[in-house]
């Protein structure tokens, strides 16, 4: 995977990301950096109602795209901006994600509207977790709990040295077909 520009991490107060980047935009017209708040779906039962309901991949972080220089020159206006935490890995040491941390972000925000819809699975005989498609895909070594009445996936994910189980919902299509040689 070839990715050019840089991709920097940004803390603020969770449950608050959208109105940071709003706020930051209106009060900076002129510095148009690409910014991404990677959601995801999840179908919520209340009542006995399934109801889908839209969530933060990575609460509280906001990544944005620029390159370096131009990150540094604007950072008093992200630092200055309400519900502004902190940059990743310190606001001393402003680093661009890099390595698996880059690829794991990029898979949310790569994704159309960088919204995680919801994951179409099979099981095997051995009520293995099988992603046929979706946000889960690539991530099936990370899934550390499966709820199939819940139809969410646990799964574990770093970024920057800090780990968070983040819950993804998922569809059953049906129960995998058994191949000569699986395990």
């Amino acid at each position: 995977m070839m990715i050019l520009m840089n991709y920097y991490a940004i803390q603020t107060k969770t449950r608050s990301e959208e109105k940071f980047i709003r706020l930051f935009r209106s009060l900076h017209p002129h510095l148009n950096f690409p910014m991404y708040f990677p959601k995801k779906q999840l179908i919520n039962r209340q009542k006995g109602v399934l109801k889908p309901s839209i969530h933060a991949v990575f609460p509280g972080y906001i990544f944005i795209e620029a390159e370096h220089d131009d990150l540094l020159a604007s950072q008093w206006e992200f630092r200055k901006t309400k519900s502004f935490y902190r940059f990743l890995k310190s606001n001393q040491d402003i680093s661009p994600l890099a390595g698996k941390d880059l690829e794991l972000v990029f898979h949310f925000i790569n994704m159309a509207g960088a919204l995680a819809g919801i994951s179409k699975v099979e099981y095997n005989e051995n009520s293995r977790i099988i992603v046929l498609e979706g946000p889960l895909a690539g991530l099936e070594g990370k899934i550390i709990k499966v709820d199939k009445r819940k139809k969410r996936a646990k799964v574990k994910l770093n970024l920057y040295d800090d780990s968070f189980v983040i819950d993804f919902a998922f569809e059953i299509i049906g129960k995998a077909e058994f191949k000569e040689g699986d395990a």
